[in-house]
């Protein structure tokens, strides 16, 4: 792609998503989702491949449909209340569209049904923007409505999804299906913990995108697109294979990593307001998320393949450079635990 053409898409990109998230007024707020949308479709495509051409139109639809719900639900609103604020949505068919709305942008059960096909049919870049930066826009909306929005629709819809990004991903082999369903069991925590306390909620959000950053940026430096590819890691790659063990690891949740610090405080808070059977469901969903990060991180650290061959690189793959991504994020997706009273 031109590098100009790039330039202008990646810019129209940040700023539909910063007008989103600094918009008080319905209608800009709309504006900035399009903009979003619109901006994405030509890195999706841009392949000209069947499958990344599915893959743009299944984005396209969904996106559109979920921005007309919004632009409904606040037409609705303002035509009981009389305000285009986007803080001041008090009616209740309003706030249900608008749930449905933010459950669709953000790949949420049961409306999760888009986000792998797109994920596979798009590029690991594509898929890595559509994971981490096309969920700002509409967690910023989700930030400034959650004490509006019907808790028990968002309690609901956020175990759902934990059950379906665990559940889904046991049977995967493409590495941006698992991602796909490992967002969608991220983006349920993050929502079941939205109406309660708003500063866990975005505890996570940068927890997961700085994860999520990292494993990401993984996958591409060592053209690992399948769980088979994963095999041949310590033998291509040998620096990235204790990064990637230890990122999926932590994307699982266990204690001494980033990625246990939401899932404890969000198990507290549940236990705390007396949703003890939200938290053992969302606890025992984790557990499935769990057992396909440990097969990946098996495959990764001790399995060879048999065919691996004992040269530094893959066969027609050229050597990359150290992603600086890496490093940068690396370390705070795995030891951020011990400055967790600070952060809350």
């Amino acid at each position: 792609m031109n590098p100009l053409t790039t330039s202008i898409i990646v810019s129209s990109l940040a700023t539909g998503t910063i007008i989103t998230a600094s918009s008080y007024h319905w209608l800009m707020a709309w504006i900035g989702l399009e903009m979003n949308t619109l901006a994405i479709i030509p890195l999706i495509s841009k392949k000209h491949h069947p499958r990344s051409t599915e893959a743009a139109t299944k984005y396209f639809l969904t996106q559109a449909a979920a921005s007309a719900l919004i632009l409904f639900s606040s037409t609705i609103n303002a035509q009981q209340t009389g305000t285009w604020d986007i803080t001041q949505l008090t009616t209740t068919q309003s706030n249900i569209l608008l749930s449905m709305a933010l459950a669709m942008k953000l790949g949420l059960a049961p409306t999760h049904f888009w986000l792998p096909e797109v994920l596979q049919g798009s590029t690991m870049y594509t898929a890595l923007i559509i994971s981490t930066w096309q969920k700002l826009a509409p967690m910023a909306l989700l930030f400034m409505t959650a004490n509006k929005l019907p808790a028990t629709m968002l309690l609901i819809m956020g175990a759902l999804s934990t059950l379906v990004g665990g559940w889904g991903g046991l049977n995967q082999t493409q590495m941006r299906k698992i991602m796909a369903f490992s967002s969608i069991a991220h983006i349920g925590w993050i929502t079941t913990i939205s109406f309660m306390l708003t500063n866990i909620m975005m505890l996570n959000l940068i927890i997961y995108i700085i994860m999520t950053t990292t494993m990401f940026s993984t996958l591409i430096l060592s053209n690992s697109k399948t769980i088979k590819d994963t095999t041949t890691l310590p033998t291509t790659s040998p620096t990235l294979t204790p990064i990637m063990a230890l990122t999926l690891l932590s994307l699982g949740g266990l204690p001494p990593l980033s990625g246990f610090i939401p899932k404890w405080l969000i198990m507290e808070e549940l236990i705390n307001q007396s949703l003890t059977p939200a938290a053992s469901l969302m606890a025992m969903s984790a557990l499935l998320s769990l057992f396909f990060y440990l097969r990946l991180t098996y495959t990764t650290t001790m399995t060879l393949s048999p065919n691996s061959s004992t040269s530094t690189h893959k066969w027609r793959f050229s050597n990359q450079n150290m992603n600086t991504l890496i490093p940068m994020t690396a370390p705070l997706s795995l030891l951020l635990l011990p400055i967790t009273p600070m952060l809350t």
